[in-house]
């Protein structure tokens, strides 16, 4: 993110987001989060959306996320996808 004449605005990483073996990265409000684009219609709170993050060296990750109020509190459930743990994953490019 980054301010623009006092007021917040979000901006794509253009080179991705680096995340080195071990380590962890939290998708929260204010900070790294996803912005899901050209939905074919508005999301209902209590569904659950597919996605597919697509990394480098691990490949395609596929889990689901529960669509929450405006204002919703974090779940404090540790094995919730919004604290997902990215593991070290086998290097299959070769």
């Amino acid at each position: 993110m980054a301010m623009n004449g006092g007021v917040m605005t979000m901006r794509p990483l253009d080179k991705g987001l680096a995340i080195e073996p071990g380590q962890k990265v939290k998708l929260a409000p204010g900070g790294y989060h996803l912005m899901l684009l050209d939905l074919k219609r508005p999301l209902k709170q209590g569904e659950k959306v597919p996605l597919t993050l697509e990394f480098e060296k691990a490949g395609k990750v596929s889990f689901s996320l529960d669509v929450q109020g405006v204002g919703a509190k974090e779940p404090s459930s540790p094995d919730h996808a919004g604290d997902m743990e990215m593991k070290k994953m086998p290097d299959h490019s070769n």
